[in-house]
């Protein structure tokens, strides 16, 4: 029987990601796992934590099995320097990034199914030098992606983004018609791809308040989102829009809704992770592997505490498993 083999990045060495990976294998799996990590750090922090971990040299060459609870494949990336718990080297950074481009090239050339990244620190990346403004940009620019989507899922609740990491000051001229455009088809596309919803029902914010007030607060709505939308639904797309992001939030409209696409980053996931944080998942779309990721940072304070909830680690492991394997989550409830 097919096991989806997954990569999982075990992201920056002093947080809390190597303790979720070690939790993470303390459970049976009906996939593949292979951890990107340094081996030696893994197992240093299984000791810390006191749960039982039997690292394996991960072996490309054998068959994908099921995971079993207290082992783990591991694919050694050996950290530049000693690991400090809680405390930030700029002198890793690399090691963060090697882990990631081993896991993009193995999706890329069919030896994994999908990948989930742990939670990083941009901060490091960006002081040791690397082009790093957050996964999915980075990812993007790897598999050579025209443009990446992400998009938050708790439960039935899914809000995807127009734009991401960027400056609030920067986000209206982001938003162009072009951009919209492509944004909406990616959107309306992964979710049959992924969800098996053939015609996606999709909601799409207003980027001002009360969606513009007929022009009286910006005129965004009228310029831009107004005839993307109306173009669209000619092209046979089930959207709404542009909707007060005040009232899209309510169950009433949420019942009647596949997926949300929010204008940028802290209109859409406060919601979403105000309603599922800990255990919501970062998938995005548009790539041409599938790759999942915690919503959460590397939380620093937590590390080596035992204290750590691995919670979105596992719903995104869970999720990248039921999407490789042909499973799909539900889609209308």
């Amino acid at each position: 029987m097919y096991k989806p083999r997954i990569v999982i990045t075990s992201g920056e060495p002093a947080g809390i990601g190597p303790d979720a990976c070690v939790m993470l294998a303390q459970t049976d799996w009906d996939a593949d796992l292979v951890v990107a990590a340094d081996a030696d750090l893994l197992a240093s922090v299984a000791a810390t934590l006191g749960l039982p971990l039997q690292i394996e040299a991960y072996d490309p060459s054998k068959a994908p099995q099921s995971h079993r609870a207290g082992r783990l494949r591991v694919l050694h990336v050996p950290t530049a320097t000693p690991v400090v718990a809680g405390r930030l080297d700029a002198a890793n950074a690399p090691y963060v990034i090697e882990l990631l481009d081993r896991a993009c090239d193995g999706c890329m050339n069919g030896e994994f199914a999908a990948m989930v990244t742990g939670p990083v620190q941009k901060s490091t990346l960006l002081d040791a030098g690397f082009e790093f403004s957050g996964h999915t940009e980075y990812l993007a620019a790897r598999t050579r992606a025209a443009l990446p989507v992400m998009v938050l899922v708790s439960g039935d609740l899914r809000v995807a983004l127009v734009t991401t990491h960027l400056a609030l000051s920067d986000v209206p001229k982001a938003i162009t018609r072009e951009r919209l455009l492509a944004t909406l088809r990616i959107v309306n596309m992964d979710m049959g791809r992924h969800f098996d919803l053939a015609a996606p029902r999709i909601a799409v914010l207003g980027l001002n308040p009360h969606a513009g007030e007929a022009g009286h607060l910006g005129r965004e709505e009228i310029e831009v989102l107004e005839p993307v939308i109306r173009q669209l639904r000619d092209e046979g797309l089930d959207l709404r829009g542009p909707v007060p992001a005040d009232t899209a939030f309510t169950p009433q409209f949420l019942a009647t809704s596949d997926v949300i696409v929010a204008m940028y980053h802290d209109q859409g996931l406060p919601v979403i992770k105000h309603v599922g944080f800990g255990h919501a998942v970062n998938l995005t779309l548009g790539l041409p592997i599938l790759r999942t990721s915690v919503d959460h940072g590397t939380a620093l304070g937590l590390a080596r505490s035992g204290k750590a909830d691995p919670g979105s680690l596992r719903a995104a492991l869970a999720l990248a498993v039921d999407l490789s394997d042909g499973r799909t989550l539900h889609g209308r409830s």
